[in-house]
């Protein structure tokens, strides 16, 4: 029995929640540097403060993963992870700018880093069940474009978030600036308390319009043979990992170099346009904080070209391929990656955004349809928690040797590791010729 056909809205609605926690996501991903910098870390330090975001997934998704393929509510299996996760990530953006208001509890840097990676265990408990709730939900001819319309909402709420701190500044008249008594800057703690309201709006959203398929429809529909999967039986440690299909494998090959690249923009991007283009590397200084509002906004723009992109990841897909759309994607891509650091002109840094919003768009979506169509229905949470490894591995082992590299081989320029992280993309996309997609 197959699933039946959803209509625009119903997907939409699937992965709406979604806007909200990438609105947060991106609120981090662009302001997080700045403020470790504006409460005393160093720049040598900072992919090891980077290092939260992916020691979180790594633990929290293949739990909640599992979790979630056993458990069924009156809210569903996925739901309750995902609004408990949005709760608990609003908190987090709510307390982190205010590290310096808990001084007499522990250095605000400390406390900084803290909600640091309780954000992102908060973020990770709510991402990975909206990635297999699209699974759950979507049949297979409806599959690409229930995570081509994910991609679009991650990159629209991905330009809300990376604006917000621009927008407060030059619409509303907002602090830009670090002070004595306020290290982090007004404009950015406003854009995350907004972030966080907005958080829980969208998700709710998601909680009261999606109706997950019950037990016994579910079997149906996904072609199992118990007559109650209310009780889901434990898959053992051994069994989950012999089981493993080969594509996933195969994606991880391009997932270790598109997330080892990743980490390297989210981590190296401020200090390294604040370098070339306003010619400081002082994290206390207005020019710092100009070029760290107008990272905010490169973010959202390359956000709008992925946005654009996902629109018509599906046709081109469609007509070239999967592997093909992945493959050139990441190529653009790591071309953007190695133009970055060549302008001194701040508007010219929109070309090179181009590129990253293609290979952005392409590794929020292509890894996922590849991989969904060879796992199990009745394993879809734990092993999507699992290929998450993919996702965090990289990103560990660039916040471990990221520093080196800054310092040991590029003398502490993190224009050079930009442009490194251009290379690792462009082997991303030559690592996608050896991926097996099951028809």
């Amino acid at each position: 029995m197959n699933k039946p056909n959803l209509r625009f809205w119903q997907i939409w609605n699937i992965s709406f929640g979604f806007l909200g926690v990438q609105i947060g996501y991106s609120l981090q991903n662009a302001n997080t540097s700045r403020i470790l910098q504006s409460l005393g870390a160093d720049v040598h330090e900072l992919s090891y403060f980077w290092l939260a975001a992916p020691l979180a997934g790594l633990v929290v998704q293949p739990i909640i993963g599992l979790f979630s393929d056993r458990t069924w509510t009156r809210f569903g299996r996925r739901i309750p992870f995902i609004l408990g996760g949005s709760i608990l990530a609003a908190a987090a953006l709510f307390l982190m700018p205010n590290a310096e208001v808990f001084t007499h509890i522990m250095p605000a840097l400390l406390f900084a880093a803290i909600m640091l990676l309780f954000m992102d265990m908060a973020f990770n408990v709510t991402m990975q069940p909206f990635r297999a709730l699209v699974a759950d939900m979507v049949n297979d001819n409806q599959r690409t474009k229930g995570y081509a319309i994910q991609t679009f909402l991650i990159n629209a709420g991905a330009v809300i978030g990376s604006v917000l701190p621009f927008v407060l500044v030059n619409w509303f008249g907002f602090s830009n600036s670090s002070t004595e008594g306020a290290m982090v800057p007004q404009s950015v703690a406003w854009s995350y308390y907004i972030g966080g309201g907005i958080l829980i709006a969208t998700v709710l959203v998601t909680t009261f319009k999606i109706k997950e398929y019950p037990p016994e429809l579910h079997n149906k529909y996904n072609n199992l043979n118990s007559t109650d999967s209310k009780t889901v039986a434990k898959p053992k440690l051994k069994e989950l990992l012999t089981g493993i299909p080969k594509v996933m494998l195969q994606l991880g090959i391009v997932q270790f170099f598109s997330w080892f690249a990743l980490f390297i923009l989210w981590t190296y991007t401020t200090p390294a346009v604040a370098s070339s283009v306003w010619g400081t590397t002082d994290p206390m200084s207005a020019a710092y904080s100009e070029a760290a509002d107008w990272i905010g906004i490169l973010f959202a723009v390359y956000s709008v070209f992925s946005a654009l992109f996902a629109l018509v990841i599906t046709a081109l897909a469609n007509k070239i391929g999967n592997k093909w759309v992945y493959a050139i994607a990441l190529i653009c891509g790591g071309v953007g990656y190695m133009t970055l650091t060549l302008f001194n002109n701040q508007y010219m840094l929109f070309i090179p955004m181009l590129g990253i919003g293609i290979a952005w768009a392409a590794i929020l979506a292509m890894p996922y349809t590849i991989l969904s169509k060879s796992i199990p229905n009745d394993r879809m949470g734990v092993y999507m928690g699992i290929f998450n490894f993919t996702i965090t591995i990289p990103q560990v082992i660039c916040g471990l040797i990221g520093g080196l590299m800054v310092s040991k081989l590029f003398d502490g320029s993190a224009s050079s590791m930009v442009i490194f992280g251009g290379a690792a993309l462009i082997a991303g996309a030559a690592s996608v010729v050896f991926v097996k997609e099951k028809n």
